[in-house]
């Protein structure tokens, strides 16, 4: 009943807009956020390390079910400083970023002596940027939207008293769709999906009766997109279309030390490989012609993280945690109105609830502080020149039941 329960997860439709590092999206669990994600592949403090670290379920006591929501709201908005466009479009877009709601769902239970079964359901990478047409970027992007569904089974093994192992398979499922103003032809709407595999690994030991390290990685995920590219007013020109994406690989060192009975102290050091994003292409699969051809030479990212929990009595937890998380756009002229990346600070709180011995709740609230930054980026005919500001507000719950 349990394993039914987490798969009807699937047919929530995971979509996401958090302008996280890139289009990463780490919203993998409540538990979590209120430490700004601080030590999450040493902390295994639910079955939702299935994402962060599968050697953390040797921590999982039992059977666990785990059950996510989470609220973004992206607020990015462009000011334009001397766009240039043959349709003479000035506008800024108006608020491109919108509510978006993301869930996860996670399981665990033994399968033997020293073994433990972990399932993840996630959304590892989203994005979801709409502007007002028309504006001075039009040509460039008016609607994208990608999101991703990632089937994550995992296995930990006890090697002793200290050292646990941990590895799983992702099958991630991926969904985009971008639209952008073609001129007589109108708007050009591109849709296509895939779905691959990757893996994951992960070690945690524990140094004393209080502290522990995690080390995890997570592979890349190499998705062939097929659909088809549609214009509205030029029917004639649709057609099939392909484009391929090397998403990321990542690598997560966390630390977790317990200072008193009260006292928890966390920190993370995260580095994602984004610089096999160095190209978007999008060709026509009947004839080879391309469609899009961007140069986005992105670099790869650092993440630090430190955190907090204080136990106040049996029933309540308190957490808060901060991270300084990069963007990977090298440049202005490499900076897109599709992603307007820019590094950020997170400012994180919450708290957990035991509502029973069998079970729990757990809330959290991030707000991120996004750097001003610059764009002059060209394509074709058309110049966008201005600057970006944004924020983002991510507001977390999560029950946890075992059996």
């Amino acid at each position: 009943m349990r394993i039914e329960m987490l798969c009807a997860m699937c047919g929530l439709g995971l979509s996401a807009g958090a302008w996280a590092s890139g289009f990463n999206l780490i919203e993998h669990n409540a538990s979590g956020l209120g430490n700004a994600y601080a030590g999450q592949a040493a902390s295994a403090q639910d079955a939702s390390t299935v994402y962060f670290n599968p050697a953390g379920l040797m921590r999982i006591e039992g059977e666990q079910l785990v059950l996510v929501g989470h609220l973004i709201r992206p607020s990015i908005k462009f000011t334009n400083q001397g766009s240039s466009n043959p349709f003479g479009y000035t506008g800024n877009g108006g608020d491109i970023g919108g509510l978006n709601f993301v869930p996860n769902a996670y399981y665990a239970r033994d399968v033997g002596p020293g073994w433990k079964f972990g399932l993840g359901i996630s959304s590892p990478f989203g994005l979801r940027s709409e502007y007002d047409h028309p504006w001075a970027g039009s040509t460039q992007a008016l609607l994208s939207d990608l999101k991703t569904v990632n089937l994550n089974p995992s296995l930990a093994w006890l090697l002793n008293d200290k050292i646990a192992l941990g590895a799983g398979i992702n099958l991630q499922y991926i969904e985009a769709e971008l639209t952008q103003y073609a001129g007589p032809k109108g708007i050009a709407t591109l849709k296509g999906d895939d779905t691959a595999w990757g893996y994951n690994l992960g070690v945690l030991a524990r140094l004393d009766n209080n502290t522990r390290i995690g080390l995890a990685y997570r592979s890349t995920i190499k998705q062939e997109l097929a659909g088809t590219v549609t214009y509205s007013n030029s029917p004639a020109d649709n057609g099939p279309i392909s484009a391929k994406v090397e998403l990321p690989d990542s690598a997560a060192l966390s630390v977790v030390t317990r200072l008193s009975d009260a006292w928890e102290m966390l920190a993370d050091l995260t580095w994602t490989g984004w610089s096999s994003f160095d190209r978007f292409k999008v060709v026509r699969s009947n004839t080879g012609a391309t469609v899009i051809d961007i140069p986005e030479n992105w670099d790869d990212t650092w993440r630090v993280s430190a955190g907090a929990n204080y136990r106040q009595n049996d029933k309540w937890l308190w957490r808060m945690g901060v991270a300084y998380d990069q963007g990977p756009v090298p440049d202005a002229q490499h900076r897109t109105p599709r992603i307007p990346d820019g590094d950020r600070v997170w400012l994180a709180f919450g708290g957990q609830y035991k509502v029973s011995d069998k079970g729990w709740v757990d809330v959290g609230y991030a707000h991120l502080l996004v750097e001003r930054v610059k764009i002059n980026h060209t394509e074709g005919a058309v110049t966008v020149k201005g600057e970006y500001k944004g924020k983002v507000d991510i507001l977390s719950a999560q029950y946890t039941h075992t059996f």
